[in-house]
C-alpha cells in the first residue's frame, strides 16, 4: 500500500487563501448543532411533542450522516470537494429555513433528513481533504472551528429566544449558512482541478480499480482504527450527553450549576483543538493520540475517586482536554497509514463509524443509568476508554509493519 506524507495537493500546492474558508465551512458545520437541544425545552411545547422526542430528530440526522459519509467517495469523485461544501452547507441552510417554518413534529423530522445528508458529506469531504493536504496542526485547528459554531449555535439561539421565537433562531441560523454558502460558491475556483487522489481519473491514470469497502476492510490496520474511532466517539458522545445528569446525582448540586460544569467539557475540547494545533509541530499523531488517552484517564480517574466529587469541573475539563487531539490525529494519520489513494473513502467510513458511535453508546448508558445506576458513568467511559487505548497500540503496531 503506498504512503504518502505530502502535505501538498495532488498536482501542486493548495492556495493559502483556501484554508480560511475551509475553517469558515467547518464553523458553518458545527453552527446548528447544539440549537436544537438548546431549544428543545421551548420548542417540544409549542410542537406538542415531548422532552424525549428530540431523540428521534437526532436519530434521523444520524442516519443521513452515516448515509452520505459512506457515498462521500462517489460524490467528491465526481464533482470535486468545493462543489460538495458548498452543496452540503446549502442542504444545512436549507434544513434550517424549514426548522423555523415547521408547526408540526413530523415536519420537524421531514427536515431532520438534509440536515443529516449536508452534515456527514461536508465532514468526510473536508476532513480527507485537510488531511491529504494540510499539516498536522491545520485539522486540529478545523475541528476547534467545529467547536466555535458548536459554542456559537446555542447563543444565537438564546438571543433569539429572548426577544423572539425558537423559530426566529433557526432562520438566522440559516441566513448564516446561506451566507457561508456564498462564500463558498465564490470560492470553487480555488478548488478547481484539485480532487483528492482517489478521485477516478487518478485511478484511470494508475490502472487500479477502486476498492469496495469489503476489500478495505481487508488492508492490514483499519478494523482496528475504526474499532477505536467507535470507543472514541463513545467516549465523547456519552461524557457531552450525561455530564450534566451525573454531576446533578452524583454531586447532588442544582441542574443549573450541573448545566455549567458539562459546558466545561465543551469548552475543553474546543480550547484543547486550538493548543494541540501548536503541539502538533512538535509531536507526532501518535503521540497526539496517546496524550488525549492520558488526560482521559487522569478526567476518568478522578470521577472515581469519591472523596474528589467537588473536583468534577476538573474531571470535565481534563476529559475534554483529552478528546481534543485524538478525532483530528486518527482523521490526519489516514493518508499516511494507508495512503492517499484511499484516504477519502476510509475517512467516509471513519465518519460513519463516528456516528455509530454517538447513535448507540449514549443512549446505551442511558438504560445502564435507569437500569442500574448513574453512578455507572465513570465505570463506562474507562471501560471504552480502555478499548480505544488497546485499539490504537494494536492500529500502530500493524501499521508500522505494513
Amino acid at each position: 500500500m503506498p504512503r504518502c506524507c505530502s502535505n501538498k495537493s495532488f498536482g501542486g500546492i493548495v492556495p493559502a487563501g483556501l484554508l480560511p474558508i475551509i475553517y469558515l465551512a467547518f464553523i458553518a458545520l458545527g453552527l446548528p448543532d447544539s440549537a436544537i437541544g438548546s431549544a428543545w425545552p421551548t420548542m417540544a411545547p409549542a410542537l406538542g411533542a415531548g422532552l424525549s422526542w428530540v431523540g428521534a430528530v437526532s436519530m434521523i440526522i444520524s442516519a443521513g450522516t452515516i448515509v452520505s459519509s459512506l457515498m462521500s467517495v462517489r460524490v467528491v469523485d465526481r464533482f470535486g470537494t468545493g462543489r460538495v461544501t458548498a452543496a452540503s452547507v446549502l442542504l444545512t441552510a436549507a434544513a434550517l429555513m424549514g426548522f423555523s417554518l415547521s408547526g408540526e413534529f413530523w415536519q420537524l423530522c421531514l427536515w431532520a433528513i438534509p440536515y443529516g445528508l449536508g452534515a456527514g458529506a461536508v465532514d468526510a469531504a473536508l476532513n480527507a481533504y485537510v488531511a491529504v493536504h494540510y499539516k498536522s496542526q491545520h485539522m486540529s485547528w478545523l475541528h476547534c472551528m467545529w467547536g466555535v459554531g458548536a459554542s456559537g449555535g446555542p447563543v444565537i439561539m438564546s438571543m433569539c429566544l429572548g426577544t423572539g421565537t425558537w423559530n426566529d433562531g433557526f432562520r438566522v441560523l440559516g441566513i448564516a449558512q446561506l451566507v457561508i454558502v456564498a462564500v463558498l460558491t465564490l470560492s470553487l475556483p480555488l478548488w478547481k482541478d484539485r480532487k483528492l487522489p482517489h478521485a477516478a481519473g487518478a485511478d484511470a491514470e494508475r490502472g487500479e480499480a477502486r476498492r469496495t469497502r469489503r476489500e478495505l476492510l481487508g488492508v492490514r490496520g483499519v478494523v482496528p482504527v475504526l474499532i477505536c474511532f467507535f470507543c472514541y466517539c463513545s467516549v465523547e458522545g456519552t461524557c457531552g450527553n450525561w455530564a450534566a445528569t451525573y454531576c446533578s446525582l452524583a454531586a447532588g448540586i442544582s441542574a443549573s450549576t450541573a448545566a455549567s460544569w458539562a459546558s466545561l467539557f465543551y469548552i475543553g475540547i474546543t480550547v484543547g483543538r486550538g493548543v494541540s494545533g501548536f503541539l502538533t509541530i512538535r509531536l507526532k499523531d501518535e503521540q497526539m493520540i496517546r496524550l488525549g488517552q492520558v488526560l482521559i484517564a487522569a478526567g476518568v480517574v478522578v470521577m472515581l475517586v469519591p472523596g474528589l466529587r467537588h473536583l468534577l469541573p476538573v474531571a470535565l475539563v481534563l476529559i475534554g482536554s483529552g478528546c481534543a487531539p485524538i478525532y483530528p490525529s486518527i482523521i490526519h494519520a489516514t493518508p499516511k497509514r494507508f495512503g492517499e489513494d484511499v484516504a477519502l473513502e476510509l475517512t467516509g467510513m471513519q465518519m460513519a463509524i463516528a456516528y455509530i458511535g454517538y447513535l448507540v453508546a449514549s443512549p446505551a448508558f442511558g438504560v445502564l443509568a435507569q437500569l442500574i445506576s448513574v453512578e455507572l458513568y465513570p465505570v463506562y467511559l474507562c471501560v471504552f476508554l480502555l478499548a480505544m487505548i488497546i485499539a490504537a497500540e494494536w492500529t500502530n503496531r500493524v501499521t508500522r509493519r505494513a
